[in-house]
């Protein structure tokens, strides 16, 4: 399973459900037996409860019928009576469809006395609050019990503990709070699910954890665990999936960890883990998926990464990782995505990496590395992203042999590439989207040509010394939705960059920043009914000489978040409405030759996004004279 597990979560627990309610519906339902009369009314305390029932899903629970044969959600056991089954989720299946409901209410702590229950699952219920009632430790032949996605508070209850048979405990996408009791795990556990995921859980993380040894799943991100993590989970040599993730975990990475043979998924990341990765992982033989960026860890990354054939995904970003790139990277056939960017890592880019004949992404940017770029990377036949951005390569140009790879994503920022755009860019006009050059050397005009780079969504040529006006041809870029330009000497109109023509329904602007240039000729009048610019979250125009009027038009931008038009010589009033745009969160106009009185306005804009315009009065601005 990859991160897209997280993703469809719901798939995931629909399939579990429908295995578990199938096998207790066809073993314990039957039409003839009569329901216990301490269950029913037990079941008829819960639905009591409930004050919003919106889809009817207990609608067939009353006191006049029998609840093992004719109340939905509900199986007993054969000959007792004895309710054994409670399924009422929230999502559930049909002959042809899913359906999503939900219910409000609270859990009563009544359930308690439905001592014969194996299975409860009130999961996706979404409003099903207040807390998870202790009398559920009553249960003692519980082995399922689904409580996820509800808007459930307070703690887990010790009294889990006495659940001694309990095999899958799914409380995640809840509001849980308080620490995990340390008795809920005990040597004879036969629990193989726990997800405790997207609560507001804190403490230590249990080192009792370690007595789950048939546990296969664990997943607790999306908390606020501290601590570190206990040495203990080496022995929970069944697991399959470990997510740890978006805690304040700190710490060393136990070297124990390596004992987890059958562990294809291990989620770290966005954690405060310090040291070393140990050299021991070499032993996470079957891990497919290895997540711990947004750390602080340091050092090499071990040579012995090289012996996890199986690996598909390494996502060690955003961590002090130093050293050279261990060439034992390249043995990993099986690897599709490497992302290594914003660490220290030093040397040159190992040409063992051209073996890697799956890899589909690589990013190494935001490091120390140096050139030059191996040739081998053109075996890389698969690969469609490279992100080699803020290194000190010294690349001078683009090699013509990594233009002819025709990348999807081609990331060069800062690599110190000099001169003119290369011509042979125009082979990669259909196929490459993304294309970030900024902040590097590259002079003389915009080509014409760039108008036949069709494939274009997302350009970035700032931090250069482009000096030319815009081609008119930049108008066929159809699919472009993000463009910087900022910080070069581009001059002219900007016409043939706010009247690009679109390919609906792509090609209609995110973001534009065009700040720090030389354009003239004010703000075009019909910016607002133009159809590149409809959708646009974000306008960043400031220092350059444009003159001209804030255009009325602007308004009719109902997405924009950001207007940014510092030291444009802008002139007039702000128009009436445009700082009503409900999306918007920044105005900065400073520095202009603005004058009237500010409109009344809905947007909450400071007053510094107003100074420097000495004929301007009004809310923020100090009351105008009378």
């Amino acid at each position: 399973m990859d991160c897209s597990t997280k993703n469809n979560k719901s798939l995931y627990y629909y399939y579990l459900q429908t295995f578990i309610l199938l096998y207790y519906t066809t073993t314990f339902s039957a039409a003839t037996t009569t329901c216990h009369s301490g269950d029913k009314a037990a079941l008829l305390a819960f639905k009591a409860g409930i004050t919003d029932d919106p889809s009817g899903l207990l609608s067939t629970w009353n006191s006049s019928t029998n609840c093992c044969s004719a109340w939905e959600g509900v199986s007993c056991h054969l000959t007792t009576g004895r309710v054994v089954n409670l399924s009422r989720p929230g999502l559930s299946s049909g002959p042809d469809s899913i359906t999503d409901t939900s219910m409000s209410g609270t859990i009563s702590p009544a359930l308690g006395r439905l001592t014969a229950l194996r299975v409860l699952d009130l999961s996706s219920l979404k409003q099903l609050s207040g807390q998870i009632p202790p009398s559920l430790g009553r249960l003692s032949k519980l082995t399922v019990l689904f409580l996820f996605s509800n808007n459930l508070t307070g703690p887990i209850p010790q009294t889990l503990r006495n659940l001694k048979h309990l095999q899958r405990l799914l409380l995640d996408s809840n509001q849980l709070s308080g620490e995990i009791p340390f008795s809920l795990f005990t040597s004879s556990s036969p629990m193989t699910d726990l997800t405790l995921n997207q609560n507001q859980l804190s403490g230590v993380i249990p080192n009792s954890i370690g007595h789950l040894t048939a546990l296969k799943r664990l997943d607790i991100h999306s908390n606020n665990f501290s601590g570190s993590i206990p040495n203990s989970i080496g022995n929970l040599q069944q697991l399959t999936y470990l997510d740890f993730s978006e805690n304040q975990i700190s710490g060393v990475l136990p070297a124990s960890i390596g004992r987890l043979v059958n562990l294809q998924l291990l989620y770290l990341n966005d954690n405060f883990l310090n040291g070393n990765i140990p050299s021991s992982i070499s032993g996470l033989a079957s891990l497919q998926f290895f997540r711990l960026s947004n750390n602080q860890l340091t050092e090499e990354i071990p040579a012995s990464i090289g012996e996890l054939k199986q690996l598909q995904r390494v996502t060690f970003e955003n961590n002090k990782l130093n050293g050279k790139l261990p060439s034992s990277l390249g043995g990993l056939t099986s690897l599709t995505e490497i992302y290594l960017s914003g660490n220290q890592l030093t040397g040159r880019i190992p040409s063992s990496l051209g073996g890697l004949s799956s890899l589909q992404t690589l990013d190494l940017s935001s490091n120390k590395l140096s050139g030059p770029l191996p040739h081998s990377l053109t075996k890389l036949k698969n690969l469609q992203e490279l992100y080699l951005s803020f290194n000190p390569l010294q690349l001078v140009t683009i090699p013509d042999w990594l233009i002819d790879m025709k990348l999807f994503k081609l990331m060069l920022a800062g690599t110190g590439i000099k001169g003119q755009l290369p011509v042979k860019l125009l082979s990669t006009a259909s196929s490459t989207s993304s294309l970030d050059l900024s902040s590097n050397e590259l002079t003389g005009e915009l080509p014409h040509w760039i108008g036949e780079m069709s494939g274009l969504s997302f350009l970035n040529l700032s931090n250069n010394g482009f000096h030319s006006r815009i081609p008119e041809e930049f108008k066929n870029l159809t699919l472009l939705m993000d463009l910087d330009l900022h910080n070069n000497a581009f001059s002219g109109e900007l016409r043939p960059v706010l009247a690009k023509r679109t390919s609906d329904p792509l090609g209609h602007y995110n973001s534009l920043d065009l700040s720090c240039n030389q354009f003239t000729g004010g703000i075009d009048e019909d910016i607002g009914e133009l159809p590149a610019m409809d959708t646009l979250e974000s306008l960043v125009l400031s220092d350059n000489p444009l003159g001209g009027n804030i255009p009325v038009s602007l308004k009719k931008m109902e997405n924009l978040r950001v207007v940014a038009m510092a030291k444009n010589g802008l002139t007039g009033d702000v128009p009436a409405g445009v700082l009503d745009i409900a999306s918007l969160t920044e105005f900065d106009v400073p520095d202009n030759r603005l004058t009237g009185e500010i409109p009344a306005h809905t947007a909450r804009v400071p007053a510094a996004g107003f100074r420097g315009n000495p004929g301007l009065c009004g809310n923020p601005l100090p009351p105008c004279r009378r």
